[in-house]
């Protein structure tokens, strides 16, 4: 009999659903909240009242598109962290609601051990075990995967994620949100080495974007006319930015697969998405003879077949999560780091 999971994903301000037959998924819906551009970024409440307006059709597309009915799913997944409290907590209630009323098992999902996992749904695939680069507006992390349901963080942000140095930067150049994608257009019009921004002296494996976040301000604080001079270099500092947060990820990472010996190397989380950052990694990857894997584009930012995804390892495990399990807005990813 196969093992058909219907998935919701609300960590922020995607509200998405998904399902998959025996791990292939068959439809992948999302809903983006456009009402955020007007504040410059995601307001937490607005956020919560959005996924409640957009949950029930979402999950009825993707269920129609899928060609499935309720009744069919052996199990409801959807993200248990981490992500904003109240966003969560509408996924999850509903989610509860559908396996409560129609006596289907629950699966609570890691968001972040599914951008991880998004990297298996597609082929080719990366073989076991393999080291992904984990990078999203709230996490930046290097984790060793053994198996899909055995992962190590083995280097993490200490304090801001590689998104949030996008999202920052954007922010002082006053971009309109969402600013990452506007960069990355931009970078590409630019020259990279047109200004130079700090790479922190970190040791180990574990990354720190403050430091250049800082410097970024006080680049652009000591600029006279600032709207003049950003106008004029606009294309160049978004080159040169993109080009410093690109360089950091990939030092660190080139470093992790020497150390551990591993050369089947993935990209995953929202950043992933940036061209820049893929175009570099596959560089890499080739100087190196990795096997490089990035998930499409459409598994990279928050969906919830990545959800679906992870769900369904869990489900071959019979890992399935009591009714009264309560999302966290931290991460829980339950890995050891060394």
């Amino acid at each position: 009999m196969s093992v058909k999971i219907l998935a919701i994903e609300s960590s922020c301000d995607e509200t998405s659903a998904a399902v998959c037959c025996d791990g292939l998924i068959l439809s992948n819906t999302v809903a983006s909240q456009a009402i955020h551009q007007r504040y410059g970024g995601v307001v937490p409440e607005l956020a919560s009242r959005a996924h409640v307006q957009n949950i029930i059709p979402v999950v009825t597309a993707a269920l129609s598109e899928a060609g499935c009915r309720l009744s069919n799913m052996s199990a409801i997944a959807f993200t248990h962290s981490p992500g904003l409290i109240g966003a969560l907590l509408v996924g999850a209630q509903f989610a509860k609601s559908l396996s409560m009323t129609n006596g289907i098992p629950l699966i609570a999902v890691d968001h972040m051990r599914a951008h991880i996992i998004a990297n298996l749904i597609d082929e080719p695939k990366p073989a076991f075990p393999f080291l992904c680069l984990t990078v999203s507006g709230g996490h930046t992390q290097i984790v060793i995967c053994r198996d899909p349901w055995e992962f190590e963080i083995i280097g993490e942000t200490l304090d801001d994620a590689a998104g949030e140095a996008f999202d920052k930067t954007a922010k002082l150049l006053g971009l309109p949100y969402p600013g990452g994608p506007l960069i990355d257009r931009y970078a590409k019009l630019g020259d990279p080495n047109r200004f130079s921004f700090p790479e922190p002296r970190l040791p180990g494996l574990d990354f720190s974007f403050s430091g250049l976040k800082t410097a970024i301000m006080y680049f652009l604080q000591k600029r006279g006319n600032r709207e003049d001079f950003i106008e004029t270099y606009l294309y160049d500092i978004c080159a040169s930015v993109q080009s410093r947060i690109v360089t950091i990820l990939m030092h660190k990472l080139e470093k992790a697969a020497k150390e551990t010996g591993i050369k089947d190397i993935c990209l995953g989380g929202g950043v992933s998405a940036n061209s820049g950052l893929r175009r570099a990694f596959n560089l890499l990857g080739e100087k190196n003879n990795w096997n490089t894997f990035i998930p499409s584009f459409q598994y990279c930012t928050d969906n919830a077949g990545m959800i679906a995804k992870s769900a369904y390892y869990k489900f071959l495990r019979h890992d399935f999560s009591p009714i009264n399990v309560v999302p966290s807005a931290r991460v829980n990813l339950q890995l050891n780091k060394v």
